[in-house]
């Protein structure tokens, strides 16, 4: 029975996926055939549902979840990457015009807003909400910087506050310190690593001035939609509210500046605790181990799978020679050389803060142009689709790199709904390699690459009487519900039992995707 039953929900489940690309290679489909492929969505529904009840999931899932393809589009079409022209989105200002708000904004993402934000039916009642962002604009990581930059970048009297603080006597009331970078050229290990941007008193990365401004404006909007809705005081209460952050420094940065959004009555004296997880098993880095999920990566990027991957970097092997002609960056570099992600983040991170495009320090005529760098740009947002949707094995690694971090949002729900937590606002700030598995993990329909402060809520909403409380979920994607291509569609008022169900399909227990991990 349990083997029949597990069987038939692999099969349940992908034949709606079999339908869809039907759909998208241009096929026609008949009113018969759809309505085939309706039923078969909802059997593979009704299963999910007593397979999870009955605790069969761990046969079937986490280390094998079905995988729906994304839609085809200019992001995921080589041919259109590589031989169109433009930028996919804003490059160069955290500043998105409200005619266009919502477009493609790597800067500054679009996130949830007043002027934008669709209010539900009166008979739906916001319950609780559960906010993941990736941190806001920063300096380029050192990793990603050219060995001597030809623009300097300074932080004087900005950056990160450090310290400590206790909880009585006299270390009760101390000041805060703030970094300001050395280079002593007596240091004989200083000219090994080079000086990257020149005498720069910057952190790299750290939240810029703009990223913080961006911060304190993303959290401003946030309180202006939730706050009411949820009843939430202007006061921070910690009952009510909890934010949580990683181990990386720049998270804490913006949460500063969220919470300055969020409670404007905040002083720069006040201490709010946040939460944080060990970097041993931090599920929203994610940084906890999982030696099955790095083994599928490269499967599909450098090994027997990766034919795609391997293909494109043989076609933008002249590009690299431009670009490193112009950096300095030796052409065997195996770390610049596996991805545009090192190009595309230096060359990002100086457009978003209006700095010029970089020049060779030994031949000032040549340059990186414009149309290089917008390529650069849409091969970015190429390789994180192939990485986290248009791999058929990306949806697993997916589920294998962010299942627990989906099995805590569960967890959180469940408890507002059992009445057992009185936190009603939960905002997790995070990074590009968060929301890029947690987008595969839900199949978003059109991939990219999160910008800075991208942002996916989730809603809880109540309806019905007290005996027949029924509760949904929305979730908001760039500030509007977002569309997957999983037969849960666009996830706007989902039936939570059937949002559940799904994220049971996917990763099955914490047990499960934990020996999944190690499999």
């Amino acid at each position: 029975m349990d083997t029949f039953l597990v069987a038939h929900h692999n099969i349940y489940t992908r034949v709606p996926a079999l339908f869809d690309v039907l759909w998208r290679e241009g096929g026609v489909l008949s009113e018969t055939t759809r309505l085939c492929a309706f039923i078969h969505t909802r059997l593979a529904m009704a299963i999910t549902h007593f397979i999870a009840f009955t605790g069969l999931l761990a046969i079937a899932q986490a280390a094998n979840p079905t995988h729906y393809p994304p839609s085809q589009s200019s992001i995921n079409n080589f041919t259109v990457v590589l031989n169109g022209t433009g930028a996919p989105g804003i490059f160069n200002s955290s500043t998105s015009p409200d005619s266009v708000y919502g477009v493609y904004n790597w800067c500054n993402m679009p996130h949830v807003r007043k002027r934008e934000y669709k209010t539900p039916p009166k008979n739906y009642t916001l319950e609780y909400v559960e906010v993941i962002q990736r941190h806001h604009k920063r300096t380029p990581y050192a990793s990603n910087t050219f060995f001597k930059e030809d623009v300097s970048w300074s932080c004087g009297g900005e950056g990160a506050r450090n310290g400590a603080e206790s909880a009585k006597g006299a270390s009760s009331n101390v000041p805060s310190v703030q970094w300001q970078a050395l280079s002593d050229s007596t240091n004989p290990w200083v000219n090994t690593v080079g000086p990257g941007f020149v005498n720069s008193t910057c952190q790299f990365p750290q939240i810029t001035s703009s990223g913080l401004d961006d911060s304190v404006t993303h959290g401003n909007d946030l309180r202006s939609v939730y706050f009411p809705r949820l009843s939430l005081s202007s006061k921070f209460d910690s009952n009510k509210v909890s934010i949580r952050v990683t181990n990386n420094v720049i998270t804490s940065q913006v949460a500063s500046g969220l919470l300055a959004g969020l409670f404007p009555t905040l002083s720069s004296s006040s201490n709010i605790p946040v939460q944080i997880q060990s970097s041993t098993y931090d599920s929203l880095e994610p940084t906890y181990s999982c030696p099955k999920a790095n083994t599928l990566k490269s499967q599909f990027t450098t090994g027997a799978d990766g034919a795609v991957w391997q293909t494109h970097l043989t076609a933008v092997k002249s590009l690299y020679a431009k670009l490193d002609s112009v950096s300095g960056i030796d052409p065997t570099d195996g770390g610049w050389h596996a991805s545009l992600d090192h190009y595309y983040d230096n060359l990002s991170a100086k457009q978003c803060h209006e700095k010029k495009l970089p020049c060779s320090l030994n031949d000032t005529s040549l340059c990186v142009s414009q149309d290089e760098a917008n390529t650069v740009y849409r091969l970015g947002s190429y390789e994180y689709s192939y990485l986290y949707r248009d791999a058929p094995l990306s949806t697993t690694y997916s589920v294998l790199k962010y299942g627990a971090w989906m099995l805590e949002l569960k967890a959180h729900i469940q408890a507002h709904i059992d009445g057992t937590s009185e936190v009603k606002y939960l905002h997790n700030i995070a990074h590009d390699g968060s929301i890029s598995p947690l987008l595969g993990f839900l199949q978003i329909e059109q991939m990219v690459w999160p910008g800075m402060g991208s942002e996916v809520v989730f809603e809880l909403y109540s309806s019905g009487s007290k005996k027949s409380k029924q509760n949904s979920i929305r979730v908001l994607w760039s500030g509007q519900p977002m569309h997957t291509s999983t037969p849960l569609g666009v996830l706007d008022m989902v039936p939570v039992e059937d949002f559940f169900a799904y994220i049971d399909s996917m990763v099955g227990s914490g047990s499960e995707l934990l020996a999944a991990c190690n499999s």
